[in-house]
């Protein structure tokens, strides 16, 4: 499916540092709930995300992400999810994150 550049622009993709990182054991697939800071504007939102397989909850801290920040909240077990945090499969399909290459600072749009 093709798109217009018009349709890319409404996607709002930050960057942003998660502040917090801890085991969600209630969800169906093992997962972790994240805390992400975006910045002055949007704050810190809340997310869970599939990582278990390469990333330890405390090793999370710290570090810069990606994610859609304009989607609706979506109940993910007892967790409310406010933003999609990005990332893409490895060779057996696990989640590996998607973060810039340098420090910048948190809330930058992708472009």
């Amino acid at each position: 499916m093709t798109i217009t550049f018009d349709d890319f622009l409404k996607v709002d993709i930050r960057v942003g540092r998660i502040t917090r990182a801890e085991p969600f054991p209630e969800a169906r697939k093992p997962a972790i709930r994240l805390w992400v800071d975006f910045g002055d504007g949007i704050g810190e939102r809340k997310s869970s995300a599939q990582l278990t397989r390469h990333y330890a909850p405390e090793a999370l801290i710290g570090r810069q992400v990606l994610a859609v920040v304009n989607f609706p909240p979506r109940q993910i077990g007892p967790v409310m999810s406010e933003v999609l945090v990005l990332g893409v499969p490895d060779a057996d399909g696990e989640v590996v994150l998607i973060g810039p290459g340098h420090e910048v600072p948190e809330g930058g749009r992708l472009f």
